[in-house]
């Protein structure tokens, strides 16, 4: 088992980024009934189950089911194809490239074991079509995934795939599709009841950007060989540290109480990821809709929340540090670190006449990693930007289970701090709603009007 992901947040404190910045205990102690209202918040949601979210890392028998079937189907296909969006998606994407082999979907098929993974998360008709210049339909299993079963990207994309797969297998196409969804209710369920998919069922009470442990992110993961008995092993070793009510001794708590106060009170309104692993660069774009989704709220005649943003070291120390460090002082910074790489490179004896590069000779490159993450860390602490640091003892199932349930947590206790609903999302439906009016869905004839009255655009401002 993982040693337990620890979070280092010293350099979010006055006394080391300046009382400007930084936080003090007294800045703590004035929300200290909005901490209450919020740990008995979370209480509540952990007696009630529901939202379901936090009964998820106990669903073992789940797990199984799934486990059996992704072992059962391992040699029969060579490509896994997920149809989805958003929360149908991005939990798929960030599991795969934390825990698969980075190059996996170019290894031999004899040494990857397991189906290549493909996650189609967009209607982009370029990238659409080139799927199929690279997987044969005939050793592809689909994996359609919507919990309301009306979701128009992914339900234009699966009409286009059940359509290929027909005229490949007439009436027998229905065995390479998995149908994801409600249990009961929706269209994609009734299509499945009707077509005689395979299916799995999304909790009703857990919604898409908290559903990663879910069959929504749990089926993809364990097809391709990930062990996802060891990642509910790990987000139920954070789901009982962080019962912890004392929010100095629980991450997840301490997380959104950081982020409130650097936000409401010090002007921090963007938090960045940072992952100084490539593995985790994907985790932080699952962050990005989790953070986002959920937070970004109208709330009275205001809005709160904060703009997510990703970077990945060391890459972006050559992109984006040089805002973080001179650009304007409106950022947290998140760093998530790994202890210990699966693997290392060290750098050869060369170039002994080259100072400015012989040095680097006899080091290994995740010395050079660490050393840039402590770096930039101790640069952005100089010049008083608030940052903060997870760490992993190494990237595995475990690991990962802690890390996305501890942000899951720490999503919906800043949802009581900010008193909105983070489970919710009703500043997409309107784009939604217009989206079906255009494209002729029943009942949405006037969100069609409203579209064929927008102004046209004056000619005088398109250059």
């Amino acid at each position: 088992m993982s040693e337990q992901i620890r979070f280092d947040y010293n350099n979010v404190l006055a006394s080391v980024v300046g009382p400007e910045h930084g936080i003090t205990e007294g800045d703590i102690e004035k929300i200290k009934d909005k901490i209450s209202k919020a740990v008995s918040g979370i209480s509540t949601i952990r007696k009630e189950g529901n939202p379901g979210f936090v009964t998820l890392p106990y669903a073992t028998d789940s797990a199984d089911e799934i486990q059996k079937f992704a072992d059962s189907i391992a040699d029969k296909y060579e490509n896994f194809v997920v149809l989805g969006i958003g929360g149908s998606a991005l939990g798929n994407i960030a599991l795969n490239t934390a825990l698969n082999h980075p190059f996996n979907g170019f290894l031999s098929k004899e040494k990857r074991k397991r189906p290549r993974i493909f996650v189609m998360d967009n209607v982009d008709p370029d990238v659409f079509n080139s799927l199929f210049d690279v997987i044969d339909l005939k050793n592809t299993l689909f994996n359609v995934i919507t919990k309301s079963g009306g979701t128009a990207e992914t339900m234009s994309q699966f009409i286009v795939v059940r359509d290929m797969l027909k005229k490949v297998y007439g009436e027998s196409y229905s065995e390479h599709v998995i149908a994801t969804t409600d249990p009961e209710k929706g269209n994609l369920k009734a299509i499945a009841k009707e077509e005689g998919y395979k299916t799995f069922d999304i909790p009703q009470n857990v919604g898409g950007r908290f559903s990663v442990f879910s069959p929504v992110g749990l089926l993809s993961a364990a097809v391709t060989g990930i062990d996802v008995r060891k990642l509910l092993e790990g987000a139920k070793a954070m789901e009982e540290r962080c019962k912890d009510e004392s929010f100095k001794n629980n991450p997840a708590y301490m997380y959104s109480i950081l982020h409130y106060i650097l936000g409401i009170k010090k002007g921090k309104n963007i938090s960045v990821m940072m992952p100084y692993s490539s593995r985790l660069k994907d985790v932080a774009d699952w962050y990005r809709q989790l953070w986002a989704e959920s937070l970004g709220k109208k709330k009275g005649a205001g809005f709160v929340g904060q703009t997510p943003v990703k970077a990945l070291g060391a890459t972006d120390q050559h992109s984006q540090v040089q805002l973080y460090a001179e650009g304007p002082n409106d950022k947290l910074i998140i760093f998530l670190g790994v202890r210990t790489f699966d693997s290392d490179v060290t750098i050869p004896k060369a170039f002994e006449d080259k100072k400015g590069v012989n040095y680097l000779c006899g080091h290994t490159m995740s010395e050079l990693l660490h050393a840039e993450q402590k770096a930039t860390a101790l640069a952005l602490t100089k010049s008083k930007r608030p940052n903060v640091t997870i760490w992993l003892d190494k990237v595995d199932e475990n690991s990962i289970g802690q890390l996305l349930y501890m942000l899951e947590l720490a999503t919906a206790f800043s949802g009581f701090l900010y008193d909105i609903d983070p489970f919710n999302q009703p500043g997409v439906e309107e784009g939604k709603n217009l989206t079906y009016g255009m494209m002729g869905r029943p009942g949405y004839e006037d969100k069609k009007k409203e579209v064929e009255q927008m102004r046209e655009a004056d000619l005088k401002y398109v250059i």
